[in-house]
């Protein structure tokens, strides 16, 4: 699949945010011993509401529906893809696909992301990576984060990468070895308490901004078990549903509060982990929530916060992911035990010609 450079990569996300599905045509090259990265051309596709529906309820479901959805989200990722390649004329050799989280319980073993990859692979007609986590949780590990080795062989310059999605997850060199994890629910918990206000999100952090921080609901999340280990961990839609949600939900406070005290328990959260000094790169969706990156600055004093341009904000995770496709193809590591937990490093993703 892949003889020589440059090699083009169509890379796919789909967030538990649910914002849409992210395609991004990205192109490497390997110079002098290190690897490059251009981001050829993106775009974000929203879910019809028929989608959106299916994919927030799908976990709920019989396993002959979910069978089907899988496969059938994978159908409509693989149009989705041509009509891609059509619409911006790109050539790519492969595409290395994230498929969508349905379930993600390390403790006890198991990960699922939809997105038939087979199928992916017969509308497109060509290869297709996906499956990327469950090599590393038949090791024992999380099976997340995966992007940390991304961050480490592409953004080398930043002592920090943050990614603030449904999920905000860090990573960081600390001693020559690559540490990350989920840090807390961000936009996934944002989002819902916005739309009790009939917002789809919380534009710019204004809502928030209106608020007051209600200290008792801050403690108790702060307390949380979840925030008390610095080991390999991540999170998943069952532990905000099961955990997280039902404390919020115990405090009979306006939307605006509840959102102001998220924004500073995310922002705290953070801050708690940045404690070295150097730059804090600031990618997904969070990026553009004004609000919560000054308060997330106000956490941060030894760190000199960046934000990228509009293009890396939005599909740096689809970057990776297509970036984790050719570590795949070429069979080297594309996930690390130092960030997992895993007993060993591994090669992950299952490929369909």
């Amino acid at each position: 699949m892949v003889n020589k450079f440059p090699v083009s990569v169509i890379g796919l996300m789909s967030g538990t945010s649910l914002d849409g599905l992210d395609i991004a045509c990205c192109e490497f090259d390997y110079v002098d011993g290190k690897y490059t990265y251009n981001i050829n051309v993106a775009t974000t596709l929203p879910y019809s509401t028929d989608w959106k529906n299916r994919l927030q309820t799908i976990h709920a479901q019989s396993a002959d529906e979910y069978t089907f959805t899988h496969v059938e989200y994978g159908r409509l990722l693989g149009e989705k893809v041509r009509q891609f390649i059509q619409d911006y004329a790109v050539q790519a050799d492969f595409i290395a696909s994230h498929g969508h989280t349905v379930f993600h319980q390390p403790d006890r073993r198991f990960t699922a992301q939809i997105g038939d990859g087979a199928s992916i692979s017969a509308i497109t007609g060509l290869p297709v990576v996906c499956d990327f986590r469950t090599a590393d949780m038949a090791q024992g590990g999380q099976g997340a984060p995966l992007v940390p080795i991304g961050d480490k062989l592409l953004f080398a310059d930043y002592q920090y990468c943050l990614n603030i999605g449904g999920i905000a997850n860090i990573s960081f060199e600390e001693n020559k070895i690559r540490k990350a994890y989920d840090v807390s629910p961000a936009n996934m918990a944002l989002n819902y308490f916005a739309s009790k206000k009939g917002l789809p999100y919380d534009k710019d952090g204004e809502l928030s901004k209106t608020g007051e921080v209600q200290h008792d609901l801050l403690q108790a999340l702060n307390e949380l078990d979840f925030y008390q280990s610095y080991t390999a961990k991540s999170l998943g839609r069952e532990w905000f549903e099961t955990v997280f949600l039902p404390v919020v939900q115990k405090y009979n406070y306006a939307i605006e509060d509840i959102l102001r005290t998220l924004t500073e328990h995310i922002a705290f959260q953070i801050g708690k982990v940045c404690r070295q000094q150097g730059n804090l790169l600031i990618t997904g969706g969070g990026a553009k929530n004004i609000f919560l990156v000054s308060r997330i600055a106000s956490y941060t004093n030894n760190c000199k916060i960046c934000i990228p341009d509009t293009l890396l904000i939005d599909y740096k995770e689809a970057l990776i992911f297509a970036f984790l496709g050719l570590l795949r193809v070429k069979g080297q590591i594309n996930c690390l035990k130092s960030v997992t937990g895993a007993v060993a490093d591994t090669v992950g993703g299952a490929i369909y010609y």
